[in-house]
């Protein structure tokens, strides 16, 4: 398997694109990524995507990206992961490239989530739980955070304003990205008085939603060397691993089983530990699986999550840099996107062109990646040659 690089990227802000189409904002972001990695075309475009089916009434995605970026007939496809849709695009255009099957891959997360009512958009995202013993009793998503975070919080004896430090960081350094949708600080005082929506998450625990689309080009890493002037970014670790839809049919619901399976594999890859990590690109979609990510992945001990944040560990010049341009809480979480916001960040730093959100010497970045309640979870790890 030949080491696969990524040479290009790109991104649209996520915000209410009211007038653009879901197939302009995945276009844009592609045409970015061509530009940045100064190709016009590519051999395979992977185009991950959760809702478009239900909301925007549009399958066959890879057909339709590629007729309108202009390479009708180049292999395409469209994956779907939930939430996770986004990275498992990046590892489908990894295996692709690596295996030499193709020489360049566009990888692009796309969704689209403002154009319809509340009641549907958030009946579209529980399709990500079990519809069987899930979704039939009317829980939504948060609804099973919130019994998650609340089990959690009686497990190991944390109260509700331990984990406003996760969001504190998060606005604090969306406020540094200019395609982040909310820009804003928050302080612990605002996290505390904010809006209930299910006990105990409130509406600082909880990512918001938006439109948006994010891309990547990858190529063989032999073919890039000493080229551009920019620092080569490699994926060093990729590896993908499941556990139940079902929160309640997991041995233990407060263990994210396919982070820690995932994450190890990543290392491995990689040759790297927890500790060798600069950076890393939490799934914060609820404060609670910030907790859990991070204790799975081996940078808390069980239970301690929230230690990590209270003792400052994850801010940008802490232990383990988290969300560092805002992540899903303050840059926005347009499902089948998010996972490529996570990596074009992620080589944003590694490049040194994160601007003000720029973190100093980073040469290891992780992104993970989260579909439903941790039913589905893709690692990433890229290092800076």
């Amino acid at each position: 398997m030949q080491e696969v690089a990524i040479i290009g990227i790109g991104q649209v802000p996520v915000d209410e694109h009211w007038d653009k189409r879901l197939v302009e904002l995945a276009g844009e972001a592609v045409f970015a990524a061509l530009e940045d990695a100064e190709l016009s075309r590519v051999d395979a475009l992977y185009v991950g995507n959760m809702m478009a089916g239900q909301l925007d009434k549009q399958s066959h995605l890879g057909a339709l990206v590629t007729d309108w970026i202009g390479m009708r007939g180049i292999e395409a496809m469209t994956v779907e992961a939930a939430c996770g849709s986004g990275a498992l695009a990046l590892r489908i255009a990894l295996i692709a490239v690596s295996s030499g099957i193709v020489t360049s891959a566009l990888a692009v997360g796309v969704e689209k989530m403002t154009d319809t009512s509340p009641r549907e958009t958030t009946a579209a995202l529980a399709t990500a739980a079990s519809a069987d013993w899930e979704g039939i009793h009317g829980v939504t998503f948060v609804g099973l955070n919130a019994l998650i975070m609340r089990r959690y919080m009686h497990e190991y004896g944390w109260k509700h304003q331990d984990f406003a430090q996760f969001s504190i960081n998060a606005h604090a350094n969306g406020v540094k990205n200019p395609n982040a949708r909310f820009r804003s600080p928050i302080t612990k005082e605002i996290y505390k008085k904010a809006a209930m929506i299910a006990d105990p998450i409130n509406i600082m625990d909880a990512s918001p939603i938006g439109d948006g689309a994010a891309a990547a080009v990858v190529v063989p890493a032999d073919l890039v060397k000493g080229q551009k002037g920019k620092p080569l970014i490699k994926i060093a670790g990729s590896a993908v691993a499941t556990d139940s839809l079902a929160v309640h049919d997991r041995q233990d619901p407060l263990w994210l089983k396919a982070a820690e399976k995932s994450s190890r594999e990543a290392y491995s890859q990689a040759g790297v530990g927890p500790d060798e990590i600069d950076f890393f690109e939490v799934h914060d979609a609820f404060s609670i699986m910030s907790a859990l990510s991070l204790e799975a992945s081996g940078f808390a001990e069980r239970g301690q999550g929230p230690r990590l944040a209270l003792d400052g560990d994850i801010t940008p010049d802490g232990r383990i840099p988290v969300t560092t341009m805002g992540g899903l809480k303050a840059r926005g979480h347009p499902v089948g996107a998010t996972g490529m916001y996570q990596i074009v960040e992620s080589v944003s730093q590694l490049r040194g062109e994160a601007g003000p959100a720029q973190i100093d010497g980073v040469k290891v970045g992780m992104a993970q990646n989260i579909g439903g309640s941790g039913a589905t979870i893709i690692t990433h790890i890229l290092k800076a040659d």
